[in-house]
C-alpha cells in the first residue's frame, strides 16, 4: 500500500488545502462522538439521581451543539473527498487515455479493446475510493478509535484493560481477509474486461452476427463471461461481508466482560453509575470505528488491485523511440536502404532498397502476406526496421519526431474510419474546420453529389462507424480526408474498391492532378488503380521480386500475369 500511496502522491498533494478542511471536519467529528459518551455521565449523575433541574435543558442544549458540530464536519468530509475523488479520477482518466494513444502499434495490437475500456472505467472507478475516501476515512476512523480508548482508560484504567484487551484478536482475521479480498479483485477486474470485450465485439460486429443469425450464439458467450463475473463478485461479497459479524461477536465478547467487571465496581462504589454509563457508551462507540477500519481496509485491497492494472499500463515503455528533429519540410524524397522488418521470429521484409522522388506515383501488388502493408506500417513509423534504415530527405527516418513526420502523410486505408462527429469535422479531422476546403476536398473525391442529398450538408452528423453512409459514401469521405490533409506523401490502401469503375475513373482523374507535386504509394488489387503508376513493384514473401511498368511487368514477370489476371 506504502508503495500505491507513493506512486498517487504527485496527484494528492495537489489538494493539500482540500485534505485540510477535512481534517478540520475529522477533528469536529471525533471530538463529539467522544463528546456523546461523555455526555451519558450527566444525564445519569447530575439529572436523574442527581435530579439537578439546571441539567433539564443544558444537556438539550449540549446534545444539540454535539450532533450540530458533528454533521458539519460530516458534511465538510463528503463534500470535499467527493471532490478530491471525481477530480482525480478525471484526471487519471485523461493521463490514461494519453499513455493508452502514445503506445506502439505492436502494443496496442496486442491489447484487447475491451481491455483498455476495462482499465480506463471499471479500475478507475475503483480507484477513486483509494485517491479520495480512503485516507480522510481511514484517518477519522482511526482518529476516533484513538480518541474514544484514551477516554476509556481516562475513565477507568482497570475497566480499560478488560474492554481493550480483545483487540488484538481482531488482527489475525483482518489481514487474511485483506488478502483474499486483493486476490478476487485482481479475477473480478480481469473477468471485467473479459465482459467488457465480449459486447466491443458483439457491438463493432453486429452486420455479421445478424448475417449469420447467430444471436443466441452471441448471448450464449456473454451469458457464460457474466456468470463469471457474477460469481468472483459473490465470492469478494462473502469474503468483504465476514468482517463486520467477526467484529460483532468479538466487541460482544469485551462488551460482555466490561458490563460484567463494571457492575461489580459499581455496587462496590467505586465509580458512579454515570461514569459507567459513559464508559459503556464510550466503548460500545469504539468498536464502530473499528469495525469500519475492517471494511476499509477491504475496500483498499480492491482499490489496490485496480491500481496495479492501471500502473502497469504507465509503466508500459514504447519500443518505437521518438526523434528530436522536427520535419517542416515536404517529403521529397524516400529512400529504403537494404530494410528488413521481423515480428520476432517470423520475417515480413528481406532486404528492401528502394527510392520514390517527388511527383511519382509508385504502386505495391502481390499475395496477400507478401509485405505491402508492412512496408508503409514503416514509413509510419508503427514498427520500426530490424535492419537497414529508411530515409527522408536524406535523413534518417528515426531522428524525426513521430508527430512531425506523420503531418506529412495522409493515408486511405482498407478499414475506413468514420467518427460520430459532423462530416464537415470527419473531413477535416485533426485540423481546423475550412468549409470551402472541406467542400473543395469532397469535389475532388466525388462526393458532392451526396454530400448535397443531406439535409444539413457537410453539418450532417455521422452516425456510429458512419452506420448512416454507404460503404462508397464512407469510402469517399475517406479519399477528401486525406485530400484536406494536404501531405506531401499520399498512401492509398484499397481506397477505391468500394467504389463503381465511373466513379473510381473520376476520382483517379482528380488525385492525379492533386498529387502531381507529392509522392503517391497505391497498394491495390485493381488493375485500372495501378495500370498508370509510374512504377509497380512485385512482392513476395517479403521480398521485391519484380518491378517496372504495367506493360513491362506483363512481358516479363510471370507472378505479375497471374496476378493481373486476378486483378482484373
Amino acid at each position: 500500500m506504502k508503495r500505491t500511496f507513493k506512486r498517487y502522491w504527485p496527484l494528492l498533494k495537489a489538494y493539500k488545502l482540500y485534505y485540510f478542511i477535512i481534517f478540520i471536519g475529522i477533528i469536529l467529528t471525533v471530538s463529539a462522538t467522544a463528546g456523546t459518551a461523555e455526555i451519558m455521565k450527566y444525564v445519569m449523575d447530575d439529572m436523574f439521581i442527581g435530579r439537578d433541574p439546571t441539567m433539564l435543558y443544558k444537556i438539550p442544549l449540549a446534545l444539540v451543539g454535539i450532533y450540530l458540530a458533528k454533521s458539519i464536519g460530516r458534511y465538510m468530509q463528503s463534500v470535499y473527498m467527493n471532490y478530491i475523488g471525481l477530480s482525480m479520477v478525471t484526471r487519471l482518466r485523461e493521463m490514461l487515455l494519453d499513455k493508452m494513444l502514445h503506445l506502439d502499434m505492436q502494443k496496442q495490437y496486442e491489447s484487447r479493446s475491451g481491455e483498455m475500456i476495462s482499465r480506463i472505467t471499471n479500475d478507475i472507478n475503483r480507484v477513486q475510493y483509494f485517491v479520495s475516501n480512503m485516507l480522510p476515512e481511514l484517518l477519522r476512523e482511526v482518529m476516533t478509535a484513538v480518541g474514544l480508548i484514551a477516554y476509556i482508560i481516562y475513565l477507568s484504567y482497570e475497566l480499560a484493560f478488560y474492554a481493550l484487551v480483545v483487540l488484538p484478536v481482531v488482527i489475525y482475521p483482518l489481514v487474511w481477509i485483506a488478502k483474499r479480498l486483493k486476490k478476487l479483485s485482481h479475477r473480478s477486474q480481469e473477468k471485467n474486461a473479459d465482459v467488457v470485450t465480449r459486447l466491443t465485439e458483439v457491438f463493432n460486429n453486429a452486420e455479421i452476427i445478424k448475417a449469420n443469425a447467430t444471436e443466441q450464439t452471441e448471448l450464449e458467450r456473454f451469458t457464460k463471461e457474466n456468470n463469471h463475473f457474477f460469481k468472483l463478485n459473490m465470492k469478494a461479497v462473502y469474503t468483504n461481508e465476514l468482517v463486520s459479524p467477526v467484529l460483532e461477536v468479538i466487541a460482544a465478547l469485551g462488551l460482555a466482560g466490561v458490563i460484567y467487571i463494571g457492575g461489580q465496581q459499581v455496587y462496590d462504589n467505586k465509580i458512579t453509575i454515570g461514569e459507567f454509563t459513559a464508559f459503556l457508551t464510550a466503548v460500545g462507540l469504539v468498536f464502530q470505528p473499528i469495525r469500519r477500519v475492517g471494511s476499509i481496509y477491504g475496500k483498499i485491497q480492491d482499490a489496490l488491485a485496480a491500481s496495479e492494472r492501471i500502473f502497469h499500463i504507465f509503466d508500459m515503455q514504447n519500443t518505437i523511440i521518438d526523434g528530436e528533429e522536427i520535419l517542416t519540410e515536404p517529403i521529397n524524397t524516400l529512400v529504403f536502404k537494404n530494410v528488413s522488418l521481423s515480428y520476432g521470429e517470423k520475417s515480413a521484409l528481406k532486404k528492401i532498397s528502394l527510392s520514390i522522388k517527388q511527383g511519382e506515383n509508385i504502386a505495391l501488388v502481390g499475395d496477400s502476406g507478401g509485405g505491402k502493408s508492412s512496408l508503409i506500417n514503416m514509413v509510419l513509423r508503427f514498427y520500426d526496421a530490424s535492419e537497414g534504415e529508411i530515409l527522408v530527405n536524406g535523413k534518417n527516418l528515426n531522428t524525426f519526431t513521430q508527430k512531425s513526420l506523420r503531418r506529412q502523410i495522409a493515408v486511405v486505408s482498407q478499414r475506413v474510419y468514420i467518427f460520430q462527429d459532423t462530416l464537415a469535422a470527419n473531413v477535416a479531422y485533426g485540423s481546423e474546420i475550412d468549409e470551402k476546403r472541406v467542400l473543395k476536398a469532397l469535389s475532388l473525391a466525388d462526393a458532392t453529389s451526396f454530400v448535397e442529398t443531406l439535409e444539413e450538408g457537410v453539418e450532417t452528423m455521422m452516425e456510429e462507424f458512419g452506420s448512416n453512409l454507404s460503404g462508397g459514401q464512407r469510402q469517399r469521405i475517406a479519399i477528401a480526408r486525406a485530400i484536406y490533409k494536404d501531405a506531401s506523401l499520399l498512401i492509398l490502401d484499397e481506397a477505391t474498391s468500394a467504389l463503381d469503375n465511373e466513379s473510381e475513373k473520376r476520382i483517379q482523374k482528380a488525385l492525379e492532378d492533386y498529387s502531381k507535386e507529392k509522392i503517391t504509394i497505391t497498394i491495390a488489387h485493381r488493375l485500372s488503380t495501378i495500370e498508370h503508376a509510374d512504377e509497380i513493384l512485385v512482392f513476395q514473401k517479403g521480398e521485391i521480386i519484380s518491378c517496372g511498368t504495367h506493360s513491362e511487368l506483363l512481358k516479363s514477370s510471370p507472378v505479375y500475369q497471374r496476378l493481373s489476371g486476378e486483378l482484373v
